[in-house]
């Protein structure tokens, strides 16, 4: 497995980011996102899946999802609690190299709390690369960090507007722009999130 940069301080902290992720609720952190989800069986990527709990809801909705996570421990807690109707996928933005050969193309991508983790040039590439994974009219639902580092330490300036122009450039138009939302993490005051929603067009 390669080193992931954006992984540094995760793994020293695997308990309690598990303990984190289980305090907060599917429904009360995509809250914003969930008209967004199909509501029919469909194809659904998972990008910094962490210890699974996105992809285990998605796929208790009736989904066929892949999660993708570069963190080996995060990867084994997922396995474990949620056992194998999950495809489990060690890579990374921005390339997804292992995702290279896929030709059914996915209706929904999800990647919440990774935007942060790679920078403006990663960005792009990472960018490119959702769009060409996604079938016609396919939804991409990110999140953009704003604020001081938290476990994770390797992290760059998100910001909504150019996040936007970028997504233009591979055809994608916006849905939904959420800016300003609150952290649901305790002691997080100083954190704010925008929620996006992109569509393939």
């Amino acid at each position: 497995m390669l080193w992931v940069k954006g992984t540094e301080g995760y793994v020293a902290a695997t308990e309690r980011f598990v303990v984190a992720t289980h305090g907060i609720a599917f429904q009360d952190l995509h809250q914003s996102i969930l008209q967004f989800i199909p509501t029919d069986p469909s194809h659904v990527l998972d990008v910094g899946s962490g210890i699974g709990r996105d992809a285990a809801v998605l796929a208790e909705m009736g989904h066929t999802v892949v999660a993708v996570e570069p963190t080996r421990e995060f990867l084994s807690v997922a396995q474990s609690l949620y056992g194998t109707s999950i495809e489990w996928i060690d890579d990374s933005l921005p390339l997804l190299q292992s995702l290279e050969d896929r030709k059914e193309g996915f209706d929904f991508a999800l990647v919440s709390a990774v935007w942060h983790h790679i920078d403006q040039d990663e960005r792009r590439i990472a960018l490119t690369r959702i769009a060409d994974l996604l079938r016609p009219t396919g939804i991409f639902a990110l999140s953009l960090r704003h604020g001081p580092a938290g476990v994770g330490t390797y992290v760059f300036p998100t910001n909504a507007q150019k996040t936007l122009q970028e997504a233009e450039r591979v055809s994608l138009k916006p849905l939904l722009v959420l800016e300003n939302q609150p952290s649901l993490v305790k002691g997080k005051k100083n954190v704010t999130w925008t929620r996006i929603v992109l569509q393939k067009v």
